[in-house]
């Protein structure tokens, strides 16, 4: 696949990997056709589109969104190639207090990616990981364990799309 080709979504695109992530894009690659930042924080957005205005990169899109909404996620994704997935909840002590929110976005968002994917034409999946789903001690790496096996599960249940899902681990480094 040319991701010099590609419409390219980022979901959790205005944090720290995301930007990061982005900024590298637009370095290399400055003829990718579209890419999508996918994130639920309107102010980041805003920010965001102040570092890179629209008469300068045409070719950059926000879209406000929550990957706990399969609709929204679906809309988002029309005409996308390529879905780097970036949003989760990462906070260890935040997830050991509020472990409902972890599982509703690390668990039930990452397979509302999948299943939004499977729904539409994109061709690549990469889901970001975390060393502390290796072998999960806490309730944020649990969730981050169950959402690896959603984006590799989602290569079973495929069919003939053409379609791939991965993970890739993105920890303290």
């Amino acid at each position: 696949m040319n991701i010099q080709k590609s419409n390219i979504l980022i979901t959790g695109g205005t944090g720290s990997f995301g930007k990061y992530f982005l900024k590298k894009l637009l370095e290399k690659y400055k003829n990718i056709p579209r890419i999508v930042i996918y994130s639920r924080d309107e102010l980041k957005q805003w920010e965001l589109q102040q570092k890179y205005p629209k008469d300068e990169y045409p070719n950059l899109r926000f879209f406000l969104g929550d990957i706990r909404d399969l609709q929204r996620l679906k809309n988002a994704l029309e005409k996308i190639d390529i879905v780097i997935h970036a949003a989760a909840l990462k906070q260890v002590s935040a997830a050991e207090y509020n472990p409902i929110e972890f599982i509703k976005t690390n668990i039930i968002g990452s397979e509302n990616i999948v299943r939004a994917c499977l729904d539409t034409k994109v061709k690549k999946v990469i889901a970001l990981s975390t060393d502390k789903a290796a072998a999960p001690i806490n309730v944020y790496g649990a969730t981050k364990l169950v959402s690896d096996k959603l984006f590799i599960a989602g290569n079973n249940i495929k069919g003939n799309r053409n379609l791939s899902f991965s993970c890739v681990r993105y920890g303290n480094v």
